[in-house]
């Protein structure tokens, strides 16, 4: 967006990342005060990142204060939250019109506070739209890093299949809806194939002259509740109404394109 000529502010607590927002041409506010959130430019577009907790999301308990006491409406709001809404779909299809069906704790609070950021835009008139992502990878967090580190444990479980999404197609999609807003509107943001992960390990393996990591069945991996929650879900998770609302295009449409650009330093 800076390169767009846009000026980007950033909400920051933690003072060493403050002047690293400096560094980078973006100015810091802290989200604690109220005051300085009042006092600052109107917003055109504002972006919910953090996750929410168990009272809410933090973003909408800071920001919609300081947008009622200034009054300076943005034209776009955009609340990042999770395909873990959808819960487990058994390999098939999930859209935005889908049934909610969150079945871990982080993932309920993801629907509640999309529920919360809705129920605000309409009361009132903001133009909020949410987009729901699958698992991010990028630069220095993917499996060519996780397989280079031997920190991978290669789970094999027939049938299963997650979406996944390049960070960079994240904000290509975020800067195509600022340019097309729609109040209410929720997006699917993953790339044109869902697949399973052993593969993507084995490709990242390929592209570094490495082994394959050995597959473990996954009745025999011994894994932690948590990883067992993640792994219960299975789901194809349809980009087809961003493409169609927002006119995007992954950038990375497989885990293919995307590990290669990473690969390369693109």
């Amino acid at each position: 967006m800076k390169a767009d000529g846009w000026d980007v502010w950033a909400t920051v607590r933690d003072p060493a990342t403050a002047e690293a927002a400096r560094a980078a041409g973006v100015t810091p506010l802290d989200p604690t005060d109220q005051a300085a959130l009042v006092a600052a430019p109107p917003m055109d577009a504002i972006l919910v990142t953090a996750p929410p907790n168990e009272r809410g999301c933090p973003g909408l308990e800071a920001l919609v204060p300081a947008i009622a006491r200034s009054r300076a409406f943005p034209d776009w709001i955009g609340y990042l939250s999770t395909t873990g809404v959808y819960g487990d779909r058994e390999g098939g299809w999930a859209f935005e019109t889908s049934r909610i069906a969150p079945r871990s704790v982080e993932a309920g609070r993801r629907a509640a506070a999309e529920r919360d950021w809705l129920e605000v835009g309409r009361g009132m008139g903001l133009t909020v739209q949410i987009f729901r992502l699958p698992g991010i990878y990028g630069p220095g967090r993917s499996a060519l890093d996780r397989v280079a580190e031997g920190q991978v444990r290669n789970i094999l479980k027939p049938g299963q299949v997650f979406s996944r999404i390049h960070v960079d197609d994240i904000a290509a999609a975020l800067a195509a809806s600022i340019a097309r807003p729609r109040a209410g509107g929720i997006y699917n943001i993953c790339d044109d194939e869902p697949a399973p992960t052993h593969e993507v390990n084995a490709f990242a393996a390929e592209l570094l002259g490495l082994r394959p990591p050995p597959l473990i069945p996954y009745d025999e991996a011994g894994m932690p509740a948590p990883a067992r929650r993640f792994w219960a879900e299975n789901k194809r998770v349809s980009n087809a109404r961003a493409k169609a609302e927002l006119g995007w295009r992954p950038r990375y449409p497989t885990y293919r394109e995307g590990l290669v650009a990473i690969l390369q330093g693109h």
